[in-house]
């Protein structure tokens, strides 16, 4: 394993010069997105995709922009022993498939699945609350002290950009998180919003989206299901989603939809075809203050009185990390158990 990664037409200006205008402006706001995130975070270089973590407090529900820079593919080397993190297991040869891409997660002979074998384990209690903190690769700095602040119970979401990703992914398993594998999905105003490099699309062959799926699973190993890196467009379009949520399935993982995608065809699509799936019921930082977070993080709980369950998405925002675990100190007194999403997911018929 790699070391833990309309107007008018009369009115339009010449295309030449709409493009040039276009070109200019987005070199500048690259230029200063770079300069704003170095001097945060500072220029760490195992990131490939840098974000700056403090945004001005939004009321949109799409996620900050993610700004990529591409790095070559390394492969990871093959699975040919198990392997542990503390006492958490993060690769197995049973459950995996080697290929000239990278190692493929896989259902062992025995019957035993990724999402079982890489789950972490459950509390019980019979209302439950699940919680994904997702960015996790993007900074060295926001992801250590996100795990370094989060209940283990709460699941988080690792990039596949990092080369770094394989570490963080070990590191949080070692302190008894379950992790996902956030996988880039189209979203509607793609690419003004872009996931990065290997985003699923709504429209390309399915053999295109294969292959960027399979690009995705392969660099890291020890994940127990998927979630969608943005992704509005592609979550609403049946066709597409159909056989990418069916490679999940058959390769033993679950798939997490994150429930920021309003015309979500997720759930339909899931049960149409007996795969395992969970879908979030709040977006808990779209706003991040801490009166806000906990507002959500108030209609989570309602969520799991009337249904038994309910899953809560967030972003490795500093406030959302402090005001997540300042309200897990309290859960289990108001009747609640947290517990990794594998404990939520609803299994195949």
């Amino acid at each position: 394993m790699a070391h833990y990664a309309d107007s008018d037409a009369a009115m339009a200006p010449p295309k030449g010069a709409r493009a040039l205008a276009v070109a200019g402006a987005g070199l500048i706001c690259a230029l200063m997105a770079a300069a704003a995130t170095i001097t945060l975070l500072g220029n760490h270089h195992g990131a490939s995709v840098r974000l700056d973590l403090e945004p001005p407090v939004s009321h949109a529900a799409a996620p900050p922009l993610l700004r990529s820079e591409v790095t070559p593919d390394v492969a990871m080397p093959p699975v040919s022993q198990t392997q542990y993190a503390g006492r958490a297991l993060i690769a197995d040869p049973a459950l995996t498939e080697n290929t000239p891409l990278g190692p493929l997660p896989r259902i062992a002979d025995d019957g035993r699945k990724p999402m079982t074998a890489y789950a972490a384990p459950a509390g019980s209690g019979k209302l439950r609350i699940a919680i994904v903190m997702t960015g996790l690769g993007l900074s060295a700095k926001a992801t250590q002290a996100a795990l370094s602040g989060l209940p283990a119970a709460v699941t988080v979401g690792v990039l596949p950009y990092s080369a770094d990703a394989p570490h963080w992914l070990a590191a949080a398993r070692s302190l008894g998180h379950e992790v996902v594998l956030q996988v880039p999905m189209e979203p509607f105003d793609f690419p003004d919003s872009d996931p990065g490099p290997h985003t699923l699309r709504s429209g390309s062959a399915t053999s295109a989206n294969a292959e960027r799926l399979n690009w995705a699973l392969t660099r890291f190993t020890g994940y127990a299901g998927v979630t969608n890196l943005l992704g509005d467009r592609l979550l609403s379009d049946t066709e597409a989603l159909s056989p990418i949520l069916t490679t999940l399935s058959r390769r033993g993982l679950y798939f997490y939809d994150s429930g920021t995608a309003t015309q979500s065809v997720a759930p339909q699509v899931a049960g149409s075809l007996a795969a395992p799936f969970a879908q979030g019921a709040a977006n808990i930082d779209t706003i991040q203050t801490a009166l806000e977070i906990d507002r959500r993080l108030s209609d989570l709980e309602t969520a799991a009185r009337e249904h038994g369950s309910a899953i809560g998405t967030a972003f490795l925002y500093p406030v959302s990390v402090e005001r997540i675990a300042l309200w897990a100190k309290g859960l289990q007194a108001r009747g609640f158990v947290l517990v990794p999403v594998s404990a939520i997911v609803s299994a195949p018929k």
